[in-house]
Formats: C-alpha cells, structure tokens, sequence
C-alpha cells in the first residue's frame, strides 16, 4: 500500500477484508518499531518477560483499539493536521504500550504487580513472615481473579479488564466499547461491587466464594 487515504481508511473500518490486510501489513512494521521502543525504555518493567511475546502482545492489542468501535479511532485520522497515518498510529502505539506497562505495575489484578512489589519491598531470608503475608495476598488475588471470570459474561470479562485490570478511562472505554458514559460508569460500580463483595468472602472464609454474586454482575447488561 504506496499512499494511504482517509478513503482507504473508510473501507477497511467498513469491513473491506483485502483493504483491511493490505492496511495490517503496512501498520504492522511502525507498531512494532513504537512498542519495542517503549519496552526498551521500560527496561525493569518487562523483566521476566519474552520481548518477542510482549511486542507481539501489545501489537495485538493496538490493533484491537485501533479497529474497536467500527473503527473510531482510525477514522479519528485527518492528514489536514500534518501528519500521516503512520506517524498518527505510531503515536498511537506509544500510548497504548506505556498505558499497559503502567497499570501493571498500579493493578492489583496482574501477577507482574504483586512480583514487581514482592522484589522492591525486599523480602529477605530473615523476612519470613513477610513474605508469607505477600503471599497469601497473591494467591487470593488469583482466586479473586478467578471467581471474577467465572461470573462474568464475554463482554463482562471485557469490561472487567479495561476498567479494573487495565484502568482505562471512561473515555477510553467508550471509545473501546462503543458505549455511553453513564453505560461505562455503570459496569464500573457494579464490576467494583462484586469484586469487593468476591474479595471480601475469599478472606474472610479462606475458601470458593459462593455463587450468589453471579445474578448482581449479570444484570442492566
């Protein structure tokens, strides 16, 4: 694909499937050179990690905004502004990998969080009871993670991950679910609601949560 045209744009968000990988291919190169230079500058925050896993991830993921909602944010794109869309996407590609990296380390929801802290708060030989304390709360926010998924529709597992894993912004999810924001700020309180009220019984019963919450995460979808 020589010239990209806000027309080109236009049939490929409609669902022109040779535009549509004739657009990927050309994409693909610039979101990946953006992605890796995040990780590379991120450096500790990918430790653990494959590059190549993590660049393939996250490229996956740009993709998925770029393409969610019909398309909204591709079609966002005005060369009248100055720049094409390759640099328009590349800038893209930025944002969404420094947004990821950063709420792994702020969510409670991802492994790479809790090890990210088990190592910045120490955790030494003579430190036993701390560690043991870091991690009981690990295995119950796994067992959180868990009751969550399965109470949780396709589209309610979806919201549960921008909103409380990811912490996107209403905005943002708007944008991604094609949604209003009092619709965005519902499944907020009510995603927050249950994995409180999950939350609450895995500690205080040390056991699988009953499934009385599941018919609470179901309802005004």
């Amino acid at each position: 694909m020589s010239v990209i045209t806000p027309e080109l744009v236009r049939r490929a968000t409609a669902g022109d499937r040779p535009t549509v990988r004739a657009l990927v291919d050309a994409l693909t190169p610039v979101i990946q050179a953006r992605v890796a230079r995040v990780l590379l500058r991120a450096g500790r925050g990918v430790r653990g990690r494959d590059v190549r896993q993590e660049v393939e991830d996250l490229t996956q993921h740009v993709f998925e905004r770029l393409f969610a909602g019909g398309g909204a944010v591709l079609l966002q794109w005005d060369p009248a502004r100055g720049l094409s869309l390759l640099n328009y996407v590349g800038l893209l590609a930025e944002r969404e990998a420094v947004t990821v990296l950063r709420s792994r380390r702020r969510s409670p929801f991802t492994e790479e969080a809790t090890a990210c802290a088990d190592l910045e708060q120490g955790g030494g030989e003579g430190d036993g009871g701390a560690l043991e304390a870091r991690v009981a709360s690990r295995e119950a926010l796994t067992a959180l993670v868990r009751a969550m998924k399965e109470r949780l529709s396709e589209q309610g597992l979806q919201m549960f991950t921008w909103l409380l894993v990811e912490e996107r912004t209403v905005e943002d999810v708007c944008a991604l679910a094609d949604m209003s924001p009092d619709a965005v700020y519902a499944w907020r309180s009510r995603l927050t609601r249950l994995a409180r009220a999950l939350g609450e019984e895995i500690l205080s019963d040390g056991g699988t949560p009953s499934r009385k919450p599941v018919e609470k995460a179901r309802e005004g979808r």
